[in-house]
């Protein structure tokens, strides 16, 4: 969780977001609501965001899952990088964040491109295989619980197409995951979950330096 890119002075902080990320009137007003949120460091920061709809655009992406869906910044900024007739999958546990979300999408104009799915993320990605969505995917990002993310990712395989790119956020975990006396679930599986697909065949895979780190996987 993290709104902003770790280890970065306050003044290099607002230069990046004002160097690099080009926002949406509607876009702003959702990022700044987090600031009175009692949970508004759950919301991704605006040059992740920023960089992953770069990556959308790249990539000619038109089917995109989100799991985790707070109150909508990231799936807005990702619903907008897509086509008129793409579509992003948001998934969340928490009915009030996907209502609250869906209010700034409709505000954003991008609702009708947005397909919510309320319920544990695992049922979810089963559900998509089941509606025959393997290997359809472009795009999966994750920013969900920690303990479960390699078994998003695993699902995520089979929903991706080649080429196709998974993006997992919090891989530094606010620095912890080199803190040797941090052995809390979140930190351990995310340690885990770095070792193994850091060496998986399967994937190109790298982790870069951006707001509380994020981990790219491309299936090859």
């Amino acid at each position: 969780m993290s709104r902003e890119t770790i280890g970065l002075s306050e003044t290099m902080q607002a230069w990046l977001v004002a160097n690099a990320v080009s926002e949406t009137p509607v876009q702003k007003a959702l990022r700044d609501s987090a600031a009175d949120h009692a949970h508004g460091g759950m919301q991704s920061a605006p040059e992740q965001v920023q960089f992953m709809q770069v990556l959308l655009k790249a990539i000619d992406a038109r089917l995109v899952i989100e799991i985790g869906v707070f109150t909508g910044y990231s799936s807005l900024g990702m619903a907008l990088a897509l086509p008129p007739e793409g579509r992003l999958i948001a998934c969340d546990v928490d009915d009030g964040y996907l209502s609250e979300a869906a209010t700034w999408w409709a505000r954003g104009g991008v609702q009708e491109r947005i397909d919510p799915r309320f319920g544990p993320a695992e049922a979810t990605l089963e559900t998509l295989l089941e509606e025959g969505l393997g290997g359809q995917v472009d795009f999966i990002y994750i920013d969900a619980d920690k303990t479960a993310s390699d078994r998003y990712c695993e699902l995520g395989m089979q929903l991706l197409r080649p080429g196709g790119l998974v993006a997992i956020d919090n891989m530094f975990r606010g620095g912890r995951v080199v803190d040797a006396t941090a052995d809390d679930a979140s930190t351990v599986a995310t340690r885990a979950l770095a070792s193994k697909w850091s060496a998986d065949a399967r994937v190109d895979w790298c982790l870069l330096p951006v707001a509380d780190g994020l981990a790219l996987a491309r299936r090859r």
